[in-house]
């Protein structure tokens, strides 16, 4: 029996922790958020100086334990995550938020049951509904949250997802998008094809 789909979290966090950390993109100050009522920690990765600014350069990014430990090829997720972990670091100022909600809000142990459904030749996204899933159930109050605890009121999105893009608008922020380009392989260009032909996601 899968679980159930995450509720709708706060509309607040609660920043506890944050040091310095040098990275091969450059030092990063990292930041981790508790979100209240559960046990969920979410961080934002901080170049430069972000506090306040216009049209920050910024990527809402979740968690891929698959693509970001295991360097899985199935997915994009962790050449995404690096993508923006050099923008950032080449511009001199920007922020990735990096939320907890792995396979698309579904959990690591049905997202890895969701693979074993594509091996038998489904899309993520009819694998997901046969485990009894919406496409994406991923919610970005968090990302608004902690965008205004550092007082952005626009950014500049490194996304190809347009409901990310609507996601913040809703929450308030004005939103330009920045294309993500990264060259697909032989393991991923059938999912990126189904996230670009069924999920609506842009070139």
């Amino acid at each position: 029996m899968h679980a159930p789909a995450r509720p709708v979290p706060p509309s607040d966090v609660i920043r506890y922790a944050e040091a310095q950390v040098p990275t091969e993109y450059g030092e990063m100050s990292i930041i981790v958020y508790h979100e209240p009522g559960t046990a969920h920690e979410h961080c934002a990765i901080v170049c430069g100086d972000v506090k306040g600014k216009a049209h920050v350069l910024t990527r809402v990014h979740s968690e891929c334990f698959t693509g970001e430990v295991l360097h899985s090829l199935k997915c994009d997720c962790r050449e995404q995550l690096e993508a923006a972990l050099r923008k950032i670091s080449e511009e001199g100022a920007g922020i990735v938020i990096y939320l907890r909600q792995e396979g698309r809000g579904i959990g690591l142990g049905n997202k890895i049951r969701a693979y074993a459904l594509q091996q038998e030749g489904h899309d993520t996204v009819d694998a997901n509904r046969m485990l009894g899933f919406g496409d994406d159930l991923r919610v970005y109050e968090v990302a608004h949250a902690i965008l205004r605890d550092f007082a952005i009121s626009s950014v500049r999105l490194m996304t190809n997802n347009p409901e990310k893009v609507e996601a913040l608008r809703e929450g308030g922020f004005e939103v330009e998008r920045v294309a993500v380009s990264i060259e697909p392989s032989a393991h991923n260009q059938g999912y990126l094809d189904t996230k670009r032909d069924r999920m609506g996601h842009l070139p």
